[in-house]
């Protein structure tokens, strides 16, 4: 999840590592025009990588390949990116193996112009700074937001050709061991470490028959390219063509997900009648694509609940222990959004129904500590 906010001062925790990039710098053909003087950073993000942008010297840009730097320095020279992914902590190899895949499939993404994979550097095309999701949050809620809906169906269309297009059946499977491991990050994190509470026998038991029932539904249906968080935070507008983003993670799994991911968000919320008409356009459209979606839209939208609330289940306890373990705070606050999220579909459905008593206690006492939206 890329962060706009990161700090322009390009900084290392590492003495090494920063002798290794600028080593690994220097080591790359003069032809790319590089000017190791322009670097800043370009975005952080909820793992441990980030993004690093350098300008190239006007002789040596490709077309094309990035807007110019903002600092007056680097004014009116091309930019490429550089992902700076420290191993052990990251493995750059899936990035580089999905852009290339992207690449051939003719989506847009950021192209791997060179990569060092053992050391975690990958210089990548600059797709530019407009990311969707402030476009979207300016334009909601006012007189441009017909400009919001333009946008969003151009995601659902960008879906539907990212699912089309990507060939998964060498991925990984969003199989039952992964959709657990992801439910189990709720009551290790959010309920435990961030709410201190500890469970009864009866409310263990309650918890494990909703995940038995989520996973259940997930893993009936049918299996797609994922790409595991496609929200507006992972998406550039690049003139005419949506730039995608944070891809390394991507399995095979079920077809619904992204689509959870697109319409509730982590970062902005939508009517729910909006939802439903975006949700009614992408199926319309995978269906013509012949793409496997329920043949009914009710099955589809109670899939697509479902596997929304996996998800949100699992994001509570990421931005739990993003909070705890990795010291990024900010995410929290983004809590009582998702206690909404789990709430609203928990009621809807009877078999959902035990998960109330569970998350109700933390979701009022969120908002008695004073989580609010951002």
């Amino acid at each position: 999840m890329p962060d706009p906010s990161a700090h322009a001062t390009v900084t290392w925790a590492d003495p090494q590592r920063q002798a290794a990039f600028a080593h690994w710098l220097a080591s790359l053909p003069a032809s790319l025009g590089l000017m190791p003087h322009t670097l800043q950073a370009a975005s952080a993000d909820a793992s441990f990588r980030r993004y690093l942008r350098i300008g190239q010297s006007p002789s040596n840009a490709a077309p094309g390949l990035g807007p110019a730097a903002d600092s007056a320095a680097v004014a009116e020279v091309a930019s490429l990116i550089v992902m700076d992914a420290p191993p052990p902590l990251e493995d750059v190899r899936p990035f580089v193996r999905l852009a290339r895949q992207m690449k051939a499939a003719g989506l847009h993404g950021p192209e791997v112009l060179a990569a060092d994979e053992r050391q975690g550097f990958v210089l990548l095309s600059d797709l530019g700074r407009e990311l969707l999701l402030p476009v979207l949050q300016q334009a909601q809620g006012t007189a441009a937001f017909a400009q919001a809906d333009a946008l969003m169906r151009r995601v659902g269309t960008a879906l539907v050709h990212w699912q089309q297009g990507m060939d998964p059946s060498a991925w990984s499977a969003y199989d039952e061991p992964l959709l657990r491991r992801e439910m189990e990050l709720f009551p290790e994190w959010c309920v435990a470490r961030e709410f201190g509470q500890t469970w009864s026998a009866a409310q263990r038991q309650a918890w494990d028959l909703v995940t038995q029932r989520l996973v259940d539904s997930a893993l009936a249906q049918p299996r797609v390219a994922v790409h595991r968080d496609w929200m507006p935070r992972n998406l550039m507008v690049c003139g005419t063509a949506l730039g995608i983003l944070d891809f390394q993670d991507a399995v095979r799994g079920p077809i619904t997900y992204d689509v959870a991911s697109m319409l509730r968000d982590a970062f902005i919320s939508w009517d729910e009648e909006q939802e439903i008409d975006w949700a009614v356009r992408y199926w319309e459209q995978a269906r013509a694509a012949g793409l496997p979606v329920q043949d009914d839209f009710g099955e589809f939208w109670r899939a697509l609940e479902w596997m929304g609330l996996q998800r949100h289940l699992k994001v509570l306890g990421i931005f739990c222990r993003l909070k705890h373990r990795d010291a990024k705070p900010h995410y929290a606050q983004d809590l009582p959004r998702f206690f909404a999220y789990a709430t609203k579909v928990a009621l809807r459905y009877r078999e959902l129904a035990p998960l109330l008593p569970l998350i109700e206690p933390l979701s009022g006492f969120a908002l008695e500590q004073g989580y609010t939206l951002r």
